[in-house]
């Protein structure tokens, strides 16, 4: 039985959210004709009993979710497949995986045919709670990390938490990252109460569920008045530009939301120390996001490759500098752009080598 659907509206229409625990069950007692699906091969393993159907389907992709599988490179074998398959435009190509899996899909539902309409089953937290609703895909390129994309909504969004079963601690705590930074943007006061329940969210469904939905509103607001990231949306790239250049610079070591609550860390350190912020704000914060972070405040980060891959950000606008978003003295998020110089750099080494460890 659906708990609950948010409808979200976009340049394609309105599209829903739903949250349905038997979302997964559904489907495979119901597969849709000229359904397409590409599932993350450890879920298709995990799940086989509760999608025999819709893996005997006539057209299945399985795919590693590992960070190479959504780089260019590998797409052309996800086209011959769906060529082969007959792919035409009035089929759906259906994603049932985490972030990597949405991303793939969502890059082939907009360039495939000039047009494949895509439904998506996310099975990770941080799917669930951030990357399901927004339109957007992010593909790599090289070295060159999310340099490719597009604004491609999915005709609707299955959620069920049922799921988070599977994933481990890790995992999860990764997706508690994009929460912490959806929490933040939304106010000290909003991101204190979050900070208060993070305990109790991890024991309890019903807690995980109300914060996954609160999560999703609060993006909701911001995707609809700026869905192409032209302003007020872009905040939602805090703890980005840090964290995405510690994955790149650890070879993917750190996972996604990890990193994300390392550099919103960093974004709060960062902001007193180039005093905008307060030392206050990024004590306030800083114990909740060391517990989300624990166990990687001591993983190498490489300072010279974590910042040649944020000179490569694609939010900077010019060489020698580089755009950060960061609370203000009120816990405000903005975005502004600040010279990349020798003084920069050092406040850089500190956090990492330092601070991201006290």
């Amino acid at each position: 039985m659906s708990e609950a659907v948010l409808t979200i509206q976009s340049h394609t229409g309105p599209y829903c959210a739903r949250f349905d625990e038997d979302g997964l069950e559904r489907l495979d007692a119901d597969v849709p004709a000229g359904a397409h699906f590409i599932i993350d091969a450890k879920v298709a393993d995990l799940y086989r009993p509760r999608m025999a159907h819709i893996l005997a389907s006539a057209s299945v992709l399985l795919i590693e979710a590992v960070e190479p599988a959504k780089s260019l490179e590998r797409f052309p074998a996800y086209v011959e497949h769906l060529v082969a398959q007959g792919l035409r435009r009035d089929h759906v190509l259906i994603a049932i995986g985490g972030g990597i899996i949405q991303d793939i899909t969502c890059f082939l539902s907009a360039t495939m045919l000039r047009g494949v309409p895509w439904r998506f089953y996310p099975t990770t937290l941080l799917a669930q709670c951030d990357s399901c609703i927004g339109s957007k895909s992010s593909i790599n390129c090289g070295a060159a990390k999310n340099i490719l994309g597009t604004f491609t909504p999915p005709r609707e969004v299955v959620i069920s938490t049922r799921f988070l079963d599977t994933l481990d601690l890790r995992d999860l705590r990764s997706g508690i990252g994009e929460m912490l930074k959806v929490h933040a943007i939304a106010g000290p006061e909003v991101f204190a109460d979050f900070a208060a329940r993070y305990d109790s969210m991890l024991a309890g469904r019903p807690e995980m569920i109300k914060a996954i939905r609160r999560a999703l509103e609060i993006k909701q607001g911001y995707i609809e008045g700026d869905e192409f990231d032209q302003g007020p949306r872009l905040v939602f790239n805090l703890g980005h530009s840090f964290g995405h250049a510690m994955e790149a610079a650890t070879d993917f070591a750190i996972p996604h939301g990890i990193a994300v609550s390392i550099g919103l860390d960093m974004a709060n350190w960062m902001s007193s120390a180039l005093k905008i912020g307060t030392e206050a704000h990024w004590r306030a914060g800083h114990g909740v996001l060391k517990k989300n972070y624990r166990g990687f405040e001591t993983t190498p980060i490489p300072l010279d490759r974590f910042l040649a891959a944020l000179a490569k950000d694609k939010k900077n606008k010019g060489a020698g500098s580089v755009t950060l978003i960061l609370p203000d003295a009120q816990g405000r998020i903005f975005r502004d752009t600040y010279p990349a110089d020798a003084a920069f750099q050092a406040l850089c080494a500190r956090y990492l080598t330092e601070v991201r460890a006290s």
